[in-house]
């Protein structure tokens, strides 16, 4: 069996549909559903069993000798979370025990880490996994610094010859977009707040710059189209001896006037873009530039492209979010 925690979120869930079109008939979602319609994104899927994260170690102390691997995807995962006892319980705890049920059963472990976990930048974008390294970094919000923790504490293990899942590795993924982020509110990507604004006639409205270097609406990030974060969880899947902590990113930072302009291609409408202003408690903590440094992972191995920005936008826009069913 694998188990996908999350599976019913936004990478998880595409995670999912990918493992079924592979083939794979033992999937175990693990996941909250709430009262909306987070359960779309896997109403689509043949599930093996849909558990609750509360039930999730019980579960694995009953049926772990059939599981290979656990996908961990299942996180608080907004930056404006406040609450940060549920944030250690859910993004700190939970991961810690996970890692030990792997490593005491021999089962594979992927986990979700964040590009949050670099903070303004000012240390680079490197995936370096070193517990000197990683130190380095400051993450600004409590989502980021959670994600951090069980990074440092990862590398801790690995330097001190500790038990270690027979496979691990963390991502740290930057800007994702694509199907199934609805439930996400206003943590969805700017292409799916963008399309209904852009069809509505209105104009798309972007963040006013407040760095001398970046003009409005040339802040930067690397977008990334929520497929090729799949391609490279199964590239992992299928490669076993490959551990680490690594970077998913294009490796290539676009403005967000750039991305603006993509959704008003794929809508096939004339740009107009509006700037208004950004909240002031979000100024301090603002990212103006990411962009993954990807040599790592292509040392590994990794040697699919990554997906244009104009392509994935197109792709997001024409063939979900313009749909009258637009989950995958």
């Amino acid at each position: 069996m694998i188990v996908v925690t999350g599976g019913a979120g936004f990478i998880g869930s595409n995670l999912v549909a990918a493992l079924e079109d592979r083939g794979e008939t033992e999937i175990v979602v693990c996941d909250r559903l709430g009262q909306e319609n987070k359960w779309r994104n896997i109403a689509k899927r043949e599930l093996a069993d849909l558990i609750a994260p509360d039930a999730l170690l019980d579960w694995l102390s009953a049926h772990g000798s059939s599981v290979e691997a656990i996908f961990h995807m299942g996180a608080v995962s907004a930056t404006t979370e406040r609450d940060a006892d549920l944030i250690a319980r859910q993004n700190v705890r939970l991961p810690i025990d996970l890692w030990n049920h792997c490593a005491a059963t021999g089962t594979r472990l992927i986990y979700a880490s964040s590009a949050a976990t670099y903070g303004d930048g000012s240390e680079g974008f490197d995936d370096d996994a070193g517990i000197e390294a990683l130190a380095k970094l400051r993450p600004l919000n409590a989502y980021g610094w959670s994600k951090h923790v069980f990074d440092r504490r990862v590398a801790r293990q690995v330097a001190e010859g500790q038990p270690t899942p027979p496979q691990w590795a963390g991502l740290k993924f930057f800007n994702v977009y694509g199907p199934n982020e609805y439930n996400k509110g206003d943590m969805r990507s700017v292409v799916n707040k963008l399309t209904p604004q852009i069809e509505a006639g209105d104009p798309a409205k972007l963040f006013r710059s407040y760095h001398p270097g970046y003009p409005d609406g040339g802040q930067q990030r690397d977008f990334i189209w929520v497929g090729d974060c799949v391609d490279v969880m199964l590239w992992l899947y299928d490669q076993p001896q490959v551990s680490g902590l690594y970077n998913v990113g294009t490796g290539q930072a676009r403005s967000w006037r750039d991305l603006a302009e993509a959704v008003f291609a794929a809508l096939g409408q004339t740009p107009v873009i509006e700037f208004v202003d950004m909240p002031e408690g979000l100024r301090e903590k603002y990212q103006n530039f990411t962009q993954a440094e990807m040599a790592k992972l292509r040392a590994a191995g990794y040697d699919r492209p990554f997906t244009a920005l104009e392509d994935g936008v197109r792709r997001y826009v024409q063939d979900y979010l313009t749909q009258p069913d637009p989950y995958r």
